[in-house]
Protein backbone atom coordinates (compact mmCIF):
# COMPACT_ATOMS: atom_id res chain seq x y z
CA UNK A 1 0.00 0.00 0.00
CA UNK A 2 1.35 3.61 -0.54
CA UNK A 3 -0.07 6.92 0.94
CA UNK A 4 0.27 9.83 0.51
CA UNK A 5 -2.06 13.24 -0.04
CA UNK A 6 -4.80 12.10 1.83
CA UNK A 7 -5.28 8.92 -0.14
CA UNK A 8 -4.49 5.38 -0.02
CA UNK A 9 -3.54 3.13 -3.01
CA UNK A 10 -4.15 -0.50 -1.94
CA UNK A 11 -0.92 -1.66 -3.97
CA UNK A 12 2.08 0.23 -4.17
CA UNK A 13 2.98 3.09 -6.17
CA UNK A 14 4.92 5.74 -6.36
CA UNK A 15 3.46 8.64 -4.31
CA UNK A 16 3.37 11.02 -6.86
CA UNK A 17 0.28 9.28 -8.38
CA UNK A 18 -1.87 10.40 -5.26
CA UNK A 19 -0.15 13.51 -5.05
CA UNK A 20 -1.24 14.85 -8.11
CA UNK A 21 -4.65 16.25 -8.16
CA UNK A 22 -6.92 18.76 -9.55
CA UNK A 23 -7.38 21.71 -7.28
CA UNK A 24 -9.06 24.83 -8.16
CA UNK A 25 -7.89 27.27 -5.65
CA UNK A 26 -5.06 29.33 -6.79
CA UNK A 27 -2.98 31.90 -5.42
CA UNK A 28 -2.58 33.80 -9.05
CA UNK A 29 1.26 33.61 -8.77
CA UNK A 30 2.60 34.02 -12.10
CA UNK A 31 4.55 31.36 -14.36
CA UNK A 32 7.23 32.23 -16.41
CA UNK A 33 7.65 30.98 -19.65
CA UNK A 34 10.53 28.22 -19.07
CA UNK A 35 8.62 26.86 -16.32
CA UNK A 36 5.49 26.56 -18.89
CA UNK A 37 8.11 24.95 -21.13
CA UNK A 38 9.16 22.35 -18.85
CA UNK A 39 5.65 21.37 -18.47
CA UNK A 40 5.19 21.04 -22.23
CA UNK A 41 8.18 18.62 -22.71
CA UNK A 42 7.24 16.20 -20.32
CA UNK A 43 4.45 16.17 -22.38
CA UNK A 44 6.15 15.83 -25.82
CA UNK A 45 7.57 12.62 -24.06
CA UNK A 46 4.31 10.79 -24.00
CA UNK A 47 3.65 7.21 -26.08
CA UNK A 48 1.70 7.47 -28.96
CA UNK A 49 0.08 5.23 -31.31
CA UNK A 50 2.48 4.83 -34.57
CA UNK A 51 4.53 7.75 -32.61
CA UNK A 52 2.24 10.25 -34.53
CA UNK A 53 2.69 12.55 -31.97
CA UNK A 54 -0.69 14.06 -31.96
CA UNK A 55 -1.18 16.65 -29.20
CA UNK A 56 -0.97 20.20 -29.51
CA UNK A 57 -1.07 22.39 -26.65
CA UNK A 58 -2.25 26.07 -26.82
CA UNK A 59 -1.41 28.56 -24.33
CA UNK A 60 -1.83 31.93 -22.50
CA UNK A 61 -0.36 33.00 -19.61
CA UNK A 62 -2.06 35.59 -16.81
CA UNK A 63 -1.92 38.96 -17.63
CA UNK A 64 -1.11 39.02 -21.36
CA UNK A 65 -2.70 39.85 -24.48
CA UNK A 66 -4.39 36.38 -25.40
CA UNK A 67 -5.21 35.24 -21.92
CA UNK A 68 -8.50 36.94 -21.68
CA UNK A 69 -9.56 35.41 -24.74
CA UNK A 70 -8.84 32.12 -23.25
CA UNK A 71 -10.49 32.66 -19.93
CA UNK A 72 -13.32 33.80 -22.62
CA UNK A 73 -13.45 30.44 -23.75
CA UNK A 74 -14.12 28.89 -20.32
CA UNK A 75 -18.07 28.09 -19.21
CA UNK A 76 -18.94 30.65 -16.53
CA UNK A 77 -18.45 28.21 -13.68
CA UNK A 78 -14.92 27.35 -14.47
CA UNK A 79 -14.19 31.11 -15.36
CA UNK A 80 -15.34 31.46 -11.31
CA UNK A 81 -12.15 30.03 -10.45
CA UNK A 82 -9.69 29.66 -13.01
CA UNK A 83 -9.41 33.48 -13.23
CA UNK A 84 -6.57 32.86 -10.83
CA UNK A 85 -4.68 30.43 -12.56
CA UNK A 86 -1.24 31.46 -13.67
CA UNK A 87 -2.00 29.79 -17.83
CA UNK A 88 -4.50 28.44 -19.58
CA UNK A 89 -3.86 25.84 -21.84
CA UNK A 90 -6.42 24.06 -25.35
CA UNK A 91 -5.52 20.77 -26.01
CA UNK A 92 -6.14 19.80 -29.18
CA UNK A 93 -5.12 16.41 -31.33
CA UNK A 94 -4.84 15.09 -35.16
CA UNK A 95 -7.08 13.30 -35.92
CA UNK A 96 -5.08 11.51 -39.05
CA UNK A 97 -1.69 9.77 -38.90
CA UNK A 98 0.86 8.72 -41.46
CA UNK A 99 1.96 5.05 -41.00
CA UNK A 100 5.28 4.24 -41.17
CA UNK A 101 5.79 3.39 -45.35
CA UNK A 102 2.40 4.95 -46.15
CA UNK A 103 1.94 8.01 -49.16
CA UNK A 104 -1.48 9.32 -47.69
CA UNK A 105 -3.05 9.61 -43.73
CA UNK A 106 -5.38 7.85 -42.47
CA UNK A 107 -7.63 8.19 -39.60
CA UNK A 108 -6.08 7.87 -36.26
CA UNK A 109 -8.27 5.78 -33.84
CA UNK A 110 -6.12 6.40 -30.91
CA UNK A 111 -5.42 10.54 -31.26
CA UNK A 112 -7.65 11.03 -28.05
CA UNK A 113 -6.23 8.40 -25.87
CA UNK A 114 -2.62 9.59 -27.41
CA UNK A 115 -3.46 13.49 -26.45
CA UNK A 116 -4.74 11.98 -22.98
CA UNK A 117 -0.96 10.14 -22.04
CA UNK A 118 0.30 13.85 -23.11
CA UNK A 119 -1.85 15.72 -20.67
CA UNK A 120 -1.45 13.07 -18.16
CA UNK A 121 2.79 13.61 -18.84
CA UNK A 122 1.62 17.26 -18.24
CA UNK A 123 0.13 16.91 -14.80
CA UNK A 124 2.45 14.90 -13.51
CA UNK A 125 4.73 17.16 -14.06
CA UNK A 126 3.06 20.34 -12.91
CA UNK A 127 3.07 18.21 -9.42
CA UNK A 128 6.61 17.52 -9.60
CA UNK A 129 7.38 20.99 -9.93
CA UNK A 130 4.92 22.42 -7.41
CA UNK A 131 2.23 23.35 -9.81
CA UNK A 132 -1.24 22.02 -10.49
CA UNK A 133 -3.04 21.55 -13.14
CA UNK A 134 -6.61 21.12 -13.37
CA UNK A 135 -8.45 19.74 -17.29
CA UNK A 136 -11.64 20.79 -18.24
CA UNK A 137 -14.46 19.94 -20.37
CA UNK A 138 -16.57 22.86 -19.64
CA UNK A 139 -15.69 25.38 -22.37
CA UNK A 140 -16.87 26.45 -25.71
CA UNK A 141 -14.97 24.10 -28.05
CA UNK A 142 -16.19 25.17 -31.32
CA UNK A 143 -15.58 28.61 -30.13
CA UNK A 144 -12.02 27.74 -29.01
CA UNK A 145 -11.23 25.50 -32.73
CA UNK A 146 -12.32 28.96 -34.50
CA UNK A 147 -11.07 31.48 -32.29
CA UNK A 148 -7.25 30.00 -31.62
CA UNK A 149 -7.45 28.80 -35.31
CA UNK A 150 -7.33 25.37 -35.22
CA UNK A 151 -7.55 24.25 -38.73
CA UNK A 152 -9.78 20.88 -40.06
CA UNK A 153 -8.63 17.65 -38.93
CA UNK A 154 -7.84 18.40 -35.63
CA UNK A 155 -10.25 17.93 -32.54
CA UNK A 156 -10.42 20.59 -29.49
CA UNK A 157 -9.97 18.07 -26.92
CA UNK A 158 -9.64 19.61 -23.18
CA UNK A 159 -9.01 23.09 -21.69
CA UNK A 160 -6.19 23.07 -18.83
CA UNK A 161 -5.60 25.87 -15.72
CA UNK A 162 -2.49 25.94 -14.55
CA UNK A 163 -1.30 27.37 -11.21
CA UNK A 164 0.68 27.41 -7.70
CA UNK A 165 -2.33 25.74 -5.49
CA UNK A 166 -4.10 28.36 -3.37
CA UNK A 167 -6.11 28.63 0.01
CA UNK A 168 -9.60 27.47 -0.67
CA UNK A 169 -10.95 30.46 0.51
CA UNK A 170 -10.50 32.18 -2.71
CA UNK A 171 -13.08 30.42 -4.15
CA UNK A 172 -16.61 30.73 -4.86
CA UNK A 173 -18.46 29.18 -1.63
CA UNK A 174 -20.14 25.77 -3.20
CA UNK A 175 -16.60 25.11 -4.36
CA UNK A 176 -14.70 25.32 -0.66
CA UNK A 177 -16.19 22.51 0.19
CA UNK A 178 -14.94 20.27 -2.94
CA UNK A 179 -11.27 21.62 -2.46
CA UNK A 180 -9.84 18.28 -1.61
CA UNK A 181 -8.30 15.21 -3.69
CA UNK A 182 -11.12 12.63 -4.73
CA UNK A 183 -10.78 9.52 -4.19
CA UNK A 184 -11.15 6.55 -7.30
CA UNK A 185 -13.16 3.60 -7.60
CA UNK A 186 -11.47 0.52 -6.51
CA UNK A 187 -10.08 -1.76 -9.00
CA UNK A 188 -11.83 -4.96 -8.73
CA UNK A 189 -14.56 -2.39 -10.46
CA UNK A 190 -12.22 -1.32 -13.39
CA UNK A 191 -10.16 -4.30 -13.95
CA UNK A 192 -11.30 -7.74 -14.99
CA UNK A 193 -9.45 -10.79 -16.46
CA UNK A 194 -10.39 -12.58 -19.86
CA UNK A 195 -13.73 -11.02 -20.35
CA UNK A 196 -15.44 -7.73 -19.59
CA UNK A 197 -17.64 -7.15 -16.39
CA UNK A 198 -19.24 -4.30 -15.52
Amino acid sequence: MTTANSRTATHAIDPLFLERWSPRAFTGEPISETELMTLFEAARWAPSSYNAQPWRFIWARRDTGPWPRFLGLLSEYNRSWARNAAALVVLVSKTTMLPRGADTEVPSPTHSLDAGAAWQNLALQATRSGWAAHGMAGFDMPRAAVELGVPSGYRVEAAIAIGRRGDKSVLPEPLQAREMPSDRLPLAQIVSEGRFTA
